[in-house]
């Protein structure tokens, strides 16, 4: 297990609010790009502007924003590890459910862009007994369906659940994820795997800043 890894913020409730609203006066007036000619609400990654966030979500309220920074994959089956770039869009239309998405690229030691790396989309959906179902369709081929529960106001941890590969996907058993709003307000992950023979152990951990919301 990770637990622990991700801690919440020390600072005072007046710190944590003075250093929100510096944040804001830079990411409060940006948001996610959008087709204005929609017959339906539009997804915001702003909580300052379009539909009200649904309050089944207020759980999740601290994840809405664009997310991006740096990070580090390793595994024993890799020569890493590797540093990579990520950006996170975490919105929503005003529903009970949250949309993200995930985009990253493998960088070089002086943190250069090599290339693209992995795509992920999916939907985080709380339910009425706090329990969080996330849903995650990555680009190679595997689907996960993960439940789990907030730690805290402003920490998450979930497990896989089921797993389903197309033929061609690596063979992934289960993963476990937690993630946390970190000193700064910065949003920081880790995961951990079991694939391709290898029992469960860290993977993926990264820091992100937000960059709109």
């Amino acid at each position: 297990m990770i637990s622990g890894v991700v801690a919440t913020g020390g600072s005072s409730g007046d710190e944590a609010l003075r250093l929100a609203a510096q944040r804001a006066q830079r990411t409060g007036v940006r948001n996610m790009p959008e087709f204005t000619d929609l017959p339906v609400p539009g997804d915001t990654a702003n909580l300052r502007e379009g539909p009200e966030l649904h309050p089944q979500c207020l759980v999740l309220l601290p994840l809405v924003g664009i997310w991006r920074g740096e990070g580090e994959v390793v595994y024993p089956t890799i020569d890493g590890p590797f540093r990579f770039g990520q950006q996170l869009v975490i919105c929503h239309d005003g529903r009970p459910f949250l949309r993200y998405e995930s985009r990253a690229w493998l960088l070089d030691g002086d943190g250069n862009v090599i290339r693209p790396a992995a795509r992920e989309t999916g939907f985080w959906r709380p339910q009425d007994d706090d329990t969080i179902e996330l849903l995650a369709a990555h680009g190679t081929g595997i689907l996960e369906l993960y439940y789990g529960r907030p730690r805290n106001q402003t920490s998450w941890e979930l497990a896989t659940d089921a797993v389903v590969r197309s033929a061609t996907a690596k063979d992934v058993t289960s993963a476990h994820r937690l993630y946390g709003i970190v000193d700064g307000g910065d949003l920081a992950y880790v995961e951990e795997r079991a694939m391709v023979g290898q029992p469960m152990q860290p993977h993926v951990s990264a820091r992100l800043q937000r960059v709109a919301g």
